[in-house]
């Protein structure tokens, strides 16, 4: 019997497994994939990540970011540093992933990686995981599987709030000029944007649609005119398309000794698509609340249902806002945002966590919609 059974070894399983293990308690992680897994990703991570951990994560890290370079249509460039106290990290998933999980089993957390889970049930006062390699049974449970795993559902979330965006990525090899410069691009696709984010020995190149409304967009035709500017040629590597779990507004995430967190709780920025960051914070307050209820606190996972919709979805219904406008105008969001002097410093003090959206949405909202706020 496990104090904590966790599905999923993505960032908010590595993070929750690391906290609930250095309390001392039992916790099992089970993975489908085989560790260390590709994830596609652009691999952006803020480095206020970095607070909630005792340990260095350099290992982890790629490079670092301190600059950020906007493009519309490939032309009319923005490029500013951040001017932020740490850099962005970059990093592969791969790495980084397994790295977490490899700090949690430091602790005491056992991994049980290639892996599935078949099904799950209730009995008594624990949650038996059934998956191919056996059954498991433990007092809590933490649905981490991501956008496309099927805890949520049968822990019976039915109706989440959730909005489903579009992405595709790729990894290419090749002789990155300037490992300090990140690149977003938003004029050749639709409700979203194209980001190239460097790596020591390449690049992660991607595309997304974050809100609804477009028309069908052939996402690897406007990835391949995209690389082409950097001379990388991405029809000769795979391309992994995915779905990604927008926040989309307050919801119930919890159950009967049971939590969502991560992209299984959905809560990725709408605006940016950052997704590492919320999935580690998820994963911080969930071992928060299952620990509590371990030591009796039989309110502890409501509670965590209301410390994400009060610590992160309050400002992400700002960042909804902001998305919502700006993609629908890029070009003005463009123009009137990306293009002042301090456009791109203020998007990377949202990025390294050191800036929130409620700080700055409002003004940045004022002057895309004329008349906004009275």
């Amino acid at each position: 019997m496990y104090d904590c059974i966790i599905v999923g070894a993505g960032p908010s399983g590595g993070t929750a497994a690391y906290h609930l293990a250095k309390q001392g308690r039992s916790v099992l992680i089970l993975e489908k994939a085989s560790l260390p897994r590709y994830k596609p990703c652009g691999g952006g991570v803020s480095p206020a990540i970095a607070q909630w951990f005792d340990f260095d994560f350099s290992p982890a890290i790629s490079v670092k970011v301190d600059s950020l370079r906007f493009t519309w249509n490939l032309e009319d460039p923005v490029e500013a540093k951040i001017g932020v106290k740490e850099p962005i990290w970059m990093v592969r998933r791969d790495v980084f992933d397994h790295f977490l999980v490899q700090q949690a089993q430091k602790q005491g957390a056992k991994l049980q990686d290639n892996t599935e889970v078949t099904g799950i049930e209730f009995t008594g006062d624990a949650w038996q995981v059934n998956t191919a390699n056996g059954s498991f049974t433990g007092r809590y449970l933490i649905a981490a599987d991501g956008a496309k795993g099927p805890m949520a559902k049968w822990l019976g979330f039915k109706d989440r709030k959730r909005h489903l965006a579009g992405a595709l990525e790729a990894e290419v090899p090749a002789n990155v000029e300037n490992t300090s410069l990140a690149h977003f691009e938003f004029g050749l696709v639709k409700n979203g944007y194209i980001w190239n984010f460097p790596k020591a020995d390449g690049y992660s190149l991607g595309v997304g649609s974050f809100i609804g409304g477009a028309p069908p967009q052939d996402f690897k035709k406007i990835l391949d005119e995209y690389a082409q500017s950097f001379n990388v040629d991405v029809k000769v590597c795979q391309q992994y398309g995915h779905p990604i779990c927008l926040w989309n507004g307050n919801q119930k995430l919890h159950t009967q000794n049971a939590v969502l967190a991560g992209e299984a709780a959905c809560v990725v920025d709408p605006m940016t698509a950052e997704g590492i960051r919320p999935s580690i914070f998820s994963g911080l307050l969930a071992a928060s609340a299952i620990n509590r209820a371990l030591s009796g606190d039989i309110n502890a996972v409501e509670e965590y249902t209301n410390a994400i919709n009060e610590q992160w979805g309050a400002d992400m219904a700002w960042a909804q806002k902001l998305a919502n406008a700006f993609y629908r105008f890029p070009k003005m969001g463009y123009s009137v945002g990306v293009k002042r002097p301090s456009g791109a410093q203020i998007m990377g003090k949202i990025l390294c966590g050191e800036m929130r959206y409620g700080e700055v949405v409002n003004r940045a909202l004022k002057r895309l919609i004329p008349g906004f706020g009275g």
